[in-house]
């Protein structure tokens, strides 16, 4: 599926860009999140991961299995790969100084390796018993252990008091998932109070990505190209109109993962793959997706290439006359703030940075070299 590579790499551009303005004292509001409640389009960044991480999973189990995997071959590279992933993250989180008294813990690669082998052993373990070329999700179980999960988070977030704080709180400080932060992870936090990757909030994560399992049983099902089509829009428009429905009742909310959240960005997310199928694989209109192709066949290269490249950039410093300043300052200084405005400028050199970790990505995909984890 060229979409769902396309697609993906889509997910990474954005992912850098927004990650890497010139100066975060002006950024367009697209390209920041959402202070707490609502959303933005970059708060649809992280959950788009999860979803693939879904899609790509069933579409993955079921072609190993066809080349002679078993089960308890898929599950042990589950459980290697979803080390692997939490490793990556751990090491990003510390790279340069690796202090372990306050590195974080949680962070992006850290939930996408907790959902995945989470999500990846439930499929495998309620998978159909039929033989390799008739693997098949059970798609009931997946949708009723996702409601369970949105119901779940909802009911501990609106109905456990928290110590000092009271029942049914919902900001920063005073919910459920930051005190319990705070009891497991203190000191190793993104904020003092509270980590937008916490433990409680991986709860309704595992939801987003199981969400895309079902999508990807939807797209290997015998049904015609046009049937997947009109049905990732319409069933994802539908999901995300009811999403947004039930804000009033349980905020959509990144920072918390709220159970509307999974349910808005997982509409949002078939709705998007959907018109990504259209275009690339139905139609066949692929070079202009190129540059989101090389992101995505190398996603975790792409990813932890930007990661290394923006914390080197803030941390090692270059003298600039009578003072030091970090290289990320030197290069925006000199070479961007003078050219435009503060927010065109700031966007000028987050595009920069996109393209700068778009050539090693490049000359990886040239060369035909895809780093799987």
């Amino acid at each position: 599926m060229v979409s769902l590579d396309i697609f993906r790499g889509m997910t990474i551009a954005a992912m850098i860009l927004v990650n890497d303005p010139g100066t975060w004292s002006a950024i367009y509001w697209p390209l920041d999140h959402a202070e707490w409640n609502g959303w933005t389009p970059t708060d649809l960044i992280f959950p788009f991961f999860l979803f693939i991480v879904g899609v790509s999973m069933t579409l993955s189990f079921a072609a190993r299995l066809r080349r002679g995997a078993t089960r308890g071959q898929l599950a042990r590279h589950v459980a290697i790969r979803s080390l692997a992933i939490f490793a990556i993250g751990l090491f990003l989180n510390g790279f340069p100084y690796f202090h372990l008294a306050t590195i974080r813990y949680a962070g992006v690669l850290q939930r996408i390796a907790v959902c995945y082998l989470i999500a990846g052993l439930l499929v495998l373990a309620t998978a159909k018993r039929a033989d390799r070329e008739a693997f098949q999700a059970r798609i009931g179980v997946i949708a009723a252990v996702i409601a369970a999960l949105l119901i779940g988070y909802w009911a501990l977030m609106r109905f456990v008091p928290v110590p000092g704080y009271g029942v049914g709180r919902l900001d920063p400080d005073g919910n459920l998932a930051a005190y319990i932060d705070r009891l497991i992870m203190h000191g190793h936090t993104w904020r003092p109070m509270w980590d937008p990757e916490g433990f409680l909030s991986t709860i309704p994560a595992i939801g987003t990505a199981l969400s895309g399992v079902l999508v990807g049983e939807w797209l290997r099902s015998a049904r015609t190209p046009q049937r997947k089509f009109a049905g990732m829009v319409t069933v994802g428009a539908v999901v995300l109109v009811v999403g947004r429905l039930l804000h009033p009742f349980f905020p959509i909310n990144k920072n918390l993962w709220t159970s509307t959240f999974v349910i808005f960005t997982a509409g949002f997310a078939m709705v998007v793959l959907g018109l990504c199928y259209w275009v690339a694989d139905l139609r066949g209109w692929r070079k202009w997706a190129m540059p989101f192709l090389v992101f995505g066949t190398n996603a975790i290269a792409a990813y932890a290439i930007s990661a290394l490249i923006a914390k080197s950039s803030v941390v090692f410093h270059v003298n600039a006359g009578n003072r030091q300043t970090t290289w990320h300052g030197y290069v925006y200084t000199n070479f961007f703030a003078t050219l435009a405005q503060p927010k065109n400028a700031s966007l000028s050199f987050a595009i920069f940075f996109v393209l700068l970790c778009f050539v090693p990505a490049w000359l990886l995909y040239r060369r035909r070299v895809f780093i799987r984890v």
